[in-house]
C-alpha cells in the first residue's frame, strides 16, 4: 500500500493498520503516536493531522481492532 497513498481517510486506515502491526510497544497512547510518527508522510495526516489522530484513536479505542 506504501507505492499508493491518497489524501483520504481510508488509505490512511490501510496504512495505519500495516504500520501498527511493525510497531512494538505495550503502551496504546504511545504506540498510536510513534504510528501516527512514522506515517507523518502521508498525504492525509498532511492535510489534516487532526483528523488522522482521531481516526486512529477510534480504531484503537472504539474499535478495539488490535485489542
Amino acid at each position: 500500500m506504501k507505492d499508493k497513498l491518497y489524501d483520504n481517510a481510508d488509505s490512511f486506515a490501510k496504512s495505519f493498520d500495516e504500520e501498527w502491526n511493525n510497531i512494538d510497544c505495550e503502551d496504546l497512547r504511545l504506540k498510536i503516536d510513534k504510528v501516527i510518527e512514522s506515517l507523518s508522510d502521508h498525504p492525509f495526516f498532511l492535510s489534516n493531522p487532526d483528523n488522522a489522530r482521531k481516526m486512529a484513536e477510534f480504531r484503537i479505542f472504539s474499535l478495539k481492532k488490535f485489542q
